[in-house]
């Protein structure tokens, strides 16, 4: 019989596309996929480090792992892979006492994985491979991707430019480019697997520069990508606020199948904490593209990134960070409390002032103002049409499905009755919205002049 795996994944999207790859290079290695632990041969644990919390997640399952094996008394390859693989190394081995890690692969060493897993299968000790590998080359078709609708395609590894607060130059290295025409050999591939939308991923996404082709930039990169047959739609994460041009927002608002949401990640409403964090644009600059989105794609969404608490951070910059929330108008936001992170700039050259008490106090503070805005914001939509790929069923009621608009909101609805749910998942419908709440929309579709019952929250 064939031996069995299984991959847990914490943090982004690029990790999330990571664990597709090495399912891929797994199951052409001759094993086979599995959701339960206890059929596992081989665990591997795709780790983040960007947060202290995502960090503590993978000490956490070790422990786990380990009253496993000593209950059922059958050991398992356990390989630790990502973010937290690549920062610490061999260290990890020192802080589980040496049991249960088998195997630690660092985020540009994740080709290798096949062959540590068979040595480390072999031997009583872990096999660690972490040295950078400047190759971002991937074998086509090879990715088992998890998600039937969406395909990740990343165009960047690595990030040059080293904010205050961030890990990532650490752990995935320095920026480097995928050649345009592998980008666009592995966007055919998904759209001819059926996936209708694909998600182009980099650390500074809007930052690429096709080595392949020297004219090419990130506004052509998507004209591109525009161009392939069965490609429903285009989303992409996360572009850098300073790299954000007219050229780019000229082709979201041109191109028809570029979704029309923007992440933008802020960070801070002071000018004062963002140039303490190097993001090399002050708050009024900031506004100055909001506007400038709001202009050229009236119907454009936006959501941000905010950290609350950076080192120097007084209550004078916290209310400047809730005056541009009101100003920007966020769709959405991911809202963090800072906190320090190894090898950063941050931890080395400045004090973490900001008490735990306050943090907590600030973050609820902006999460409450969040939460109002967006309510708001989603309640204007209530009586319109809006177009829903749908992306998933209910796991809680069979008749149920959700899916999400071009603006990247969260819209649930029922089926037509006497069809199931997973004949709609991958097809983009009409539905007319009938309420809002905080988070998403609840709506009636309407497909061949059917209508279908309005859906209860999900």
């Amino acid at each position: 019989m064939a031996k069995r795996y299984l991959i847990e994944t914490f943090g982004c999207q690029m990790n999330f596309h990571d664990s597709e790859r090495m399912a891929g290079l797994l199951d052409q290695a001759g094993y086979e996929a599995t959701t339960e632990q206890f059929e596992a041969d081989v665990i591997v644990i795709n780790t983040c480090s960007v947060r202290e919390h995502a960090e503590e997640k993978l000490y956490t399952r070790l422990g786990e792992l380990r009253v496993l094996e000593q209950e059922t008394g059958r050991k398992r390859v356990v390989a630790v892979a990502g973010c937290v693989a690549q920062q610490e190394g061999d260290a990890l081995l020192k802080r589980s006492n040496g049991h249960v890690i088998d195997v630690i692969v660092g985020t540009q060493r994740l080709k290798m994985l096949p062959t540590l897993v068979e040595k480390a299968a072999r031997s009583p000790f872990a096999e660690v491979e972490i040295n950078p590998w400047d190759d971002v080359t991937f074998p086509l078709g090879i990715t088992r991707r998890g998600d039937p609708v969406k395909a990740y395609v990343t165009i960047i590894e690595g990030c040059n430019d080293h904010c205050a607060f961030c890990v990532v130059p650490y752990t995935r290295g320095h920026e480097r480019m995928r050649a345009k025409a592998d980008i666009l050999a592995d966007v055919r591939e998904a759209a001819d697997s059926g996936r209708r939308e694909v998600q182009l991923l980099g650390q500074i996404v809007n930052h690429y520069q096709a080595p392949d082709d020297p004219s090419c930039d990130f506004a052509d990169l998507l004209a591109a990508v525009n161009e392939v047959p069965g490609v429903e739609r285009i989303r992409f994460a996360s572009p850098h606020p300073r790299h954000t041009g007219t050229r780019l927002l000229e082709a979201v608002r041109d191109l028809p199948k570029v979704c029309k949401h923007l992440h933008l990640p802020v960070q801070s409403g002071s000018t004062r904490v963002l140039n303490a964090m190097r993001r090399r644009y002050t708050r009024e600059t900031y506004l100055e593209l909001v506007a400038q989105v709001r202009d050229t794609i009236p119907a454009a969404t936006l959501s941000t990134d905010m950290i609350v608490g950076f080192p120097g951070e007084t209550a004078a910059d916290f209310e400047q960070t809730l005056s541009l929330t009101e100003a920007a108008q966020y769709h959405s936001m991911f809202s963090f409390k800072y906190s320090p992170r190894p090898n950063t700039l941050a931890i080395k050259r400045l004090p973490d002032d900001v008490s735990a008490e306050e943090k907590t106090a600030r973050i609820v503070a902006l999460q409450s103002l969040q939460r109002e805005i967006q309510t708001k914001l989603l309640e204007q939509a209530v009586g319109s049409t809006l177009d829903v790929l749908i992306d998933s069923a209910s796991r809680r009621r069979d008749t149920e499905i959700s899916g999400r608009t071009s603006g990247n909101t969260v819209v649930n609805c029922g089926t037509p009755e006497g069809r199931v749910a997973s004949e709609w998942i991958g097809r983009t419908i009409p539905v007319r919205i009938q309420r809002a709440g905080p988070h998403s929309l609840w709506g009636d579709a309407v497909v061949s002049n059917v209508r279908v019952r309005t859906a209860g929250p999900c």
